[in-house]
This record gives C-alpha cells, sequence and structure tokens, in this order.
C-alpha cells in the first residue's frame, strides 16, 4: 500500500497566512525526503476551509520546492473553469513538476460555494460530465474541437502539451455510490472518506463498474490492479495515545469549525450526517473517533487502527490528513516523524 497527503490549508487565525505557508511548505519538504506518494490539496472558495482556492497557484510553489512527491488537486471544481484555461493551467503545472501532475476532478461539494459562481447544484453533475470530456479534448493533442451545449471550441491550437503522455492521470473522489460508479465507469483513480462501512460501500461501487470497463483508462503500475484506491484519513502520532489525543482534539474541532462554517452562515443547522452527500458534519473529536474518521494515538495503536481499516474497506492507498485545523508545525513534524519511522513501513508492506 502506498501513502499520500492530504490538506485543505485552512485558516488558522493564531497566525499570519504567510508564516502558515511556509510552515505548509517546510512540512511538504520533510514528507517529500520521506517518500509519501502524492500531495492532494483541496479547492473551496470564500471559505476558511480553504486558503489556496486556486490550486494551480499553490502546486506551482510546491512544484519547485520539492523533488518527488506528486502534486494534485483533489478535486478541481470544473464547473468553474473555462476547459481551455484549465487544460492550459495543467500542462504548465505538469512540465514545473517533471511529470509529477495528479489532476483530480470534480463538481464541488458545496451549494453556497457553487452558487457564488452562478453554478445551480442540482445542474452542477451534468456540467462536470461535460466539462470533463471537454477537458480531455483539450489535452488529447497539437488541436481540439468539441461542441456541446455549453462549450464551443472549433480547431484550436494547443502548442502547450502536457509532459505526461497521452495526459496526466485523473483521479475522482466520492462520498456517494453514484459518483463512485461514474469514476469506475471511467476508469478514473478513486478516493473515498467518511464512516468506514459507507467508504466500503462506495469502494464496492468504484471496484463493480471499473471491473465492467475492463480497467483503468492510465494504470498506474504500482498499484496492485494498475488502479490507486484510495481512502482518506485525519491522523495524528505521538509517543502516546493521551498525548496524541491532547493535541489532536483542539486542532480536529477547530477543523469541523471550518468545515460547517459556510452552511452555519446560510443557516442551515449541523446534524450528524447530510443524508445526501453522506458527508460527517459532527463538531467533536469524539463524533469523528466513534467513527474512525480520525486516527489518533501512539505508533502502535495508529498502525493497528489503520491496518484493520485498509484490510475493511479494501484499499491500497492511504491519504494521510496529518496537518490540520489550529495545529502547531511542531506536533505537526513530530506526529510525521513517528508516522514515517514507525506506521508507514508497515503499511506499505500490506
Amino acid at each position: 500500500m502506498k501513502v499520500g497527503l492530504f490538506d485543505h490549508l485552512e485558516r488558522s487565525e493564531d497566525r499570519a497566512l504567510a508564516r502558515q505557508f511556509d510552515e505548509r511548505l517546510d512540512f511538504i519538504q520533510e514528507a517529500d525526503e520521506a517518500g509519501f506518494y502524492c500531495l492532494h490539496i483541496a479547492e473551496h472558495h470564500a471559505s476558511p476551509l480553504n486558503m489556496v482556492p486556486v490550486p494551480g497557484l499553490w502546486l506551482s510553489a510546491v512544484a519547485r520546492a520539492t523533488r518527488r512527491i506528486r502534486l494534485g488537486p483533489l478535486v478541481y471544481l470544473l464547473p468553474l473553469y473555462s476547459p481551455l484555461r484549465l487544460a492550459e493551467e495543467i500542462c504548465i503545472l505538469d512540465h514545473l513538476s517533471k511529470g509529477r501532475l495528479e489532476v483530480g476532478v470534480g463538481r464541488g461539494v458545496s451549494p453556497f460555494e457553487l452558487a457564488f459562481h452562478k453554478i445551480r447544484h442540482d445542474e452542477s453533475r451534468e456540467i462536470f460530465k461535460d466539462a470533463f470530456e471537454c477537458l480531455k479534448a483539450a489535452l488529447s493533442g497539437d488541436e481540439f474541437s468539441y461542441e456541446s451545449a455549453r462549450y464551443s471550441y472549433k480547431k484550436v491550437p494547443m502548442p502547450l502539451r502536457p509532459l505526461q503522455q497521452p495526459q496526466p492521470p485523473f483521479w475522482y473522489g466520492s462520498s456517494n455510490e453514484e459518483g463512485s460508479t461514474w469514476a469506475g465507469e471511467h476508469g478514473l483513480h478513486f478516493t473515498t472518506n467518511g464512516p468506514v462501512d459507507r467508504a466500503m460501500i462506495n469502494i464496492d461501487a468504484f471496484k463493480a463498474a471499473l471491473a465492467l470497463r475492463g480497467g483503468p483508462s492510465q494504470p498506474k503500475s504500482g498499484f496492485p490492479g494498475d488502479t490507486a484506491i484510495g481512502l482518506l484519513r485525519h491522523i495524528v502520532v505521538a509517543d502516546t495515545d493521551a498525548e496524541a489525543r491532547r493535541i489532536a482534539k483542539p486542532a480536529l474541532e477547530h477543523h469541523t469549525a471550518s468545515l460547517n462554517w459556510i452552511r452555519k452562515r446560510h443557516g442551515v443547522q449541523t446534524g450528524d450526517l447530510t443524508t445526501r452527500l453522506n458527508v460527517h458534519r459532527g463538531e467533536t473529536f469524539e463524533s469523528w473517533d466513534d467513527l474512525g474518521m480520525v486516527v489518533a494515538g501512539s505508533p502502535l495503536t495508529v498502525l493497528a487502527k489503520l491496518k484493520e481499516q485498509a484490510a475493511f474497506a479494501g484499499i491500497n492507498y492511504l491519504i494521510a490528513y496529518m496537518f490540520f485545523g489550529n495545529m502547531q508545525l511542531n506536533d505537526a513534524q513530530r506526529s510525521l516523524r513517528l508516522f514515517v519511522n514507525e506506521v508507514m513501513p508497515e503499511l506499505e508492506k500490506l
């Protein structure tokens, strides 16, 4: 099993944003040297949840500060982009990173954020599908044409081409069976989150659709079945379980406040689950811990819990969210080093 990183890079008011950027670069450089597979970055708008709402800009800085770790938005919100402009950005990033780009795509989980961009959430899935086909066409050759109700391109020259040929790998993250099935049907690499039983349902839907398709569109030889199948978990490692929980609880609860911030601003009450999206919105560390969505403890505790979840869900890729909320850099680095030295080598044997 391979291990990657995830980040929203949310706002932490106890330090300047420029300092947060510097701290993240220090953290990512250490993860790069430690052999993490990929850094995945979220895209959110008009919310303290995400201080890098232009992921390509942030990843261009990360690309020049790292050597080995692969890089990718998880996800680009395709309904918000011109497919031509995004294709050009992808090409630039692929060259800046020396061919390390992994392109996550999606429609956007927040109806409020989409509405700021004049996109109706109930139309966003169809817009996404159209935009995805257009983006693939734009990345497919030296010239492209595409015609639909939303997009019209005729013989557009593409002097910018990606370094990875025919194009960088595509990824999709989903919290529901419909999106998971679509990802499998199109042969994308896949990630999910949420409680492990819900995650398993999504993974099973993805695997079934992928099997009917016959395999991934862009095989990855380093993964069993040539396809990355991932699960995201918030992870904190310390010398003892008590110390890990001491660090994790305030950081996780700062993070849940960021997750719920835009919904509360619009008067939506925080429930346990939003049924339509299958997204856990509980505000306490304990609620996340009970569902196995945050894993905090000593190296032995963390390893045991992650091995159990990996076996149950049937994944070959763990996406570790290790620097979140208002966590301090020294705590995140200590957690990273313990994870790298005492947990990751055992996970990579699975």
